[in-house]
């Protein structure tokens, strides 16, 4: 799996990897992770058809999504340390 692209924002790291004909996109932030992939097959112009898939509304969803896995994590936490 090879790094084909990094984008800049703000409150997470994205990273656009390219292995075995899929396009994986990764956003980590501390601890958590969420990735999604997608077929070369699926898209018309490669890693460009990425860029155009990580519209502004998607990005939300991805930032509130890190917002549910913190605190899921955290009620899991406080119910096993208490």
């Amino acid at each position: 799996m090879r790094v084909i692209a990094e984008l800049p924002h703000p409150d997470f790291k994205v990273s656009i990897f390219y292995m075995n004909g899929k396009f994986i996109t990764k956003f980590e932030k501390g601890s958590f992770e969420q990735s999604y992939k997608v077929a070369e097959m699926d898209i018309t112009d490669g890693v460009n058809s990425i860029f155009e898939l990580l519209d502004e509304e998607f990005m939300k969803t991805v930032s509130k999504r890190f917002e549910e896995m913190m605190n899921d994590f955290r009620a899991t936490y406080k119910r096993y340390n208490y």
